[in-house]
Formats: structure tokens, C-alpha cells, sequence
């Protein structure tokens, strides 16, 4: 929430350096941000009174979906691998997909054993 989206008629006022301006009526902060060409951004919606911050909106989301983009970009996704068995498999077989199954694991993929029993 920002300018004159914010609900709150007395907010906690931070200035764009990050001092403390104390608790204005909204009217007045919107002023303040006003005054100094910047917006009023609440950030604390659920502090008694809520916590609002002089700041340029548009460099904060920027700066925000750069912030996303850099966490997105940097999580691992972890895959699973599926394996079918059965009970009748030979064992030749078995020591192939359990090789396999080796060879995920170490490369960091989860490895999912099925076993399937027909019959």
C-alpha cells in the first residue's frame, strides 16, 4: 500500500534517510513524501500505528523484482526420479537400475523406488 491506498489514519513516519519523523496523521505524511517528490509506502501495516517510509516507489519495485529475480535464480530444484521394480526381476536387471539409481542420487536427484507386484 502507498499514498492514499493506505488505510491508516496515524502512521509511524520514516524518512527517505531512515530517521525517525514520529507518529503523523496520514493527511501529513503524505505532505512530507509529497514535499520531497517521493511516496509514502506503508511497511508495517501491522504495527500499532502502522509503519509508513518516504521513498521512491519506483526504484523500491525495481529493486524488489531484482531481489526476486536473483532468489529465483539461485534455488535449486530438486528432480525426482522414478524407478519400477518387481519381485520376478533378474538380477542383472536389478543391478542395471540400481546403478542407475546410483548415478542420480549422486548427481543430487531424489530417487523414487516403486515396486510393483502383480499377480
Amino acid at each position: 500500500m502507498f499514498n492514499e491506498k493506505i488505510p491508516f489514519r496515524e502512521v509511524l513516519v520514516i524518512d527517505s534517510n531512515g530517521n525517525q519523523l514520529g507518529v503523523l496523521s496520514k493527511r501529513e505524511a503524505l505532505d512530507v513524501a509529497y514535499r520531497q517528490n517521493l511516496d509514502l509506502l506503508c511497511v508495517a501495516p501491522k504495527a500499532r500505528p502502522a509503519v509508513c517510509k518516504v521513498l521512491d516507489y519506483g526504484r523500491y519495485h525495481f529493486e524488489q523484482q531484482k531481489k526476486a529475480k536473483e532468489a529465483k535464480r539461485k534455488q535449486h530444484v530438486v528432480e525426482l526420479k522414478a524407478l519400477r521394480l518387481s519381485p520376478i526381476i533378474d538380477t542383472h536387471d536389478f543391478e542395471t537400475k540400481v546403478r542407475q539409481a546410483k548415478k542420480w542420487i549422486e548427481s543430487g536427484m531424489k530417487v523414487k523406488i516403486d515396486m510393483r507386484f502383480r499377480g
